[in-house]
């Protein structure tokens, strides 16, 4: 491989001829060959969001030429567009503030901006990865300010559409099944008689909440930690370049982002993000619980549940021909397996807050863009290739119904609650239904039976 020789404080490195980036990098490359894995595309645009603001508002204070000024947030923009994904190298299991990604990120943007002045690739002049393109900023309060900033992002433009329209389709599914009458069950036990529609309506309901504790949790997001330099002190950055800074990114991505109201806070701690991961965590929870359910409802067949029919995707078995499997739930809750695992990651990571920096930085970043992705594209998934194809069996809901011990619960207003168990344990004992004894032993009329049946669930 041809390379090119680059020089840091520590002495010389030798950088592939073609890379963008230089010493600092290249050393990054060469401590951390943890994973493999390496930050993903909304956390590398929004790297490049901050250094194209940074670079304009330096810019405009007069601390960058104006020539270099606007080389670097050409190059910036480049980043946030996606043109130089390739060369983010470092892996996310690397120094715990991320001062790593951080000099990816000046030494990818000077590297691109030499080529634009001069067409030589990399290097430090005329621009310098320290000098211009992290004027005013520190690893400390640039990565945290990414990390919220991608967030937040991801969660408004991903999630919440993801989410709002699995809310729709289930809320659509229990219009469609209002009136489609089936068994409950408790402790997966029969238990007494809803509407399919009711307990759609349920799940709708759990994702409308998760949604709103999203929206809530998120709010955090919105206070950047840019400005706090290394410690919180803001030392080396101009009065004015947080508050302009921050601005300017908030008018391009039309976000209320803000600047922290305490840099102390902000880089010594990252609360907000452990609270939002908590929120993800619930939602997956609830999908969990609604891909499960819907699992047991489609079961069978033959020799299940069998009350709805999921959509047929794929076979289901290499071996047993005409199986279909619920893979879409399947999918559903091993992400929520992942989701709940990568909070509690967040949680540990969120204690590595020591004195004035939180240095689990970026496995924190990499585990909560990752469950939000993930969320989304479940959410999606379930709504889009499950939910919307899901079709009800009502014959066997009914039959269900009709064959259920759990209607003599409707008996007790009338007879007492040991008669209706004693009605319950006849029919258990020999093969009949409620309805049966109750009118062999002559406890209610035939119109009386009726009567009730038709005012407790509907049955005409």
């Amino acid at each position: 491989m041809s390379v090119r020789r680059e020089v840091d404080g520590l002495g010389e490195v030798f950088v592939p001829r073609d890379a963008y980036y230089g010493a600092s990098t290249q050393r990054a490359v060469e401590n951390f060959p943890v994973s493999g894995i390496t930050f993903t595309r909304p956390f590398i645009m929004a790297l490049g969001l901050v250094k194209t603001h940074a670079a304009l508002v330096n810019g405009e204070l007069g601390l960058l030429d104006r020539e270099i000024a606007g080389a670097v947030q050409r190059a910036a923009r480049e980043v946030m567009d996606g043109l130089l994904d390739s060369q983010f190298v470092v892996d996310v299991f690397q120094t715990g503030s991320g001062t790593s990604t951080n000099m990816n990120a000046n030494e990818v943007i000077a590297g691109r901006a030499n080529e634009m002045l001069t067409g030589s690739r990399g290097g430090k002049s005329p621009v310098h990865p320290n000098d211009h393109v992290n004027l005013g900023q520190s690893s400390n309060d640039v990565i945290p300010t990414v990390l919220h900033a991608a967030a937040w992002l991801q969660v408004r433009e991903v999630l919440l559409p993801a989410l709002n329209g699995l809310h729709g389709g289930l809320l659509e599914k229990s219009r469609e099944f209002a009136r489609v009458l089936k068994i409950g069950r408790t402790h997966l036990q029969d238990a007494v008689p809803l509407f399919l529609g009711q307990e759609f309506s349920g799940y709708a309901r759990q994702v409308e909440l998760g949604r709103q504790r999203m929206e809530e949790a998120s709010e955090g997001l919105l206070e950047l930690a840019l400005g706090g330099t290394a410690v919180g002190t803001g030392l080396n950055a101009h009065p004015e370049f947080a508050q302009r800074v921050v601005a300017s990114m908030a008018r391009e991505t039309n976000c209320r982002f803000r600047k922290a109201g305490n840099h102390f806070e902000a880089q010594g701690a990252q609360d907000s993000v452990v609270f939002l991961s908590g929120a993800l965590r619930t939602m997956a929870v609830s999908l969990h619980k609604m891909a499960n359910d819907l699992r047991w409802l489609a079961s069978g067949p033959r020799c299940g549940l069998g009350e709805i029919n999921l959509p047929s995707l794929q076979p289901g078995s290499s071996i047993m021909p005409g199986k279909v499997n619920p893979v879409i739930p399947e999918v559903v809750i091993q992400v929520a397996a992942q989701v709940a695992g990568n909070d509690a990651a967040i949680s540990l990571c969120g204690q590595g807050g020591t004195l004035e920096l939180n240095t689990m930085l970026p496995l924190m970043a990499h585990n909560l863009l990752q469950s939000i992705t993930l969320l989304a594209s479940a959410a999606h998934l379930f709504h889009t290739r499950c939910i919307g194809g899901i079709t009800v069996n009502e014959e066997k809901c009914r039959d269900n119904v009709e064959r259920s011990l759990a209607l003599s619960t409707y008996l007790v207003p009338l007879v007492g609650y040991d008669r209706a168990s004693a009605i319950s344990q006849k029919a258990w004992a020999e093969g009949k239904t409620i309805r049966e004894v109750v009118l062999q032993e002559k406890v209610l009329s035939r119109e009386e039976l009726d009567a009730l049946y038709r005012d407790v669930y509907g049955e005409s």
